[in-house]
């Protein structure tokens, strides 16, 4: 008796890897063990990468954060210290926006924390 494989889903399953391969540069685009390789690792930077990208911009509204408190005399540290105690309840990325586009709003979140 023949042996029976599936084509069908060998193939769907090789034409999905090989779909999320285009644009690659060389082999990496069209030969299929190249292929499989780069995509399963560009899968896993993706999947490391979206957790990285909230701590980076976490670091970045804390920076701007630091920055547009030291205008006002007050570091970072101590600023967050009062703003807790006060019961301004102002998430970091509100506040960096704040920051960065209305720093009169700003002013007033740090008269008001003073």
């Amino acid at each position: 008796m023949p042996r029976s494989v599936n084509h069908v889903a060998s193939r769907a399953r090789r034409k999905k890897i090989m779909k999320l391969a285009k644009g690659y540069y060389g082999r990496r685009k069209n030969v299929w063990t190249v292929a499989k390789n780069a995509v399963e690792r560009g899968l896993n930077f993706a999947y490391r990468d979206r957790k990285v990208k909230k701590r980076d911009f976490r670091s970045l509204w804390i920076q701007r954060i630091n920055a547009a408190a030291r205008e006002h005399g007050m570091s970072y540290s101590a600023f967050m210290g009062k703003m807790s105690k006060s019961g301004i309840e102002l998430n970091r990325k509100v506040l960096a926006d704040l920051a960065m586009n209305h720093p009169t709003a700003f002013a007033a979140v740090i008269a008001k924390v003073k």
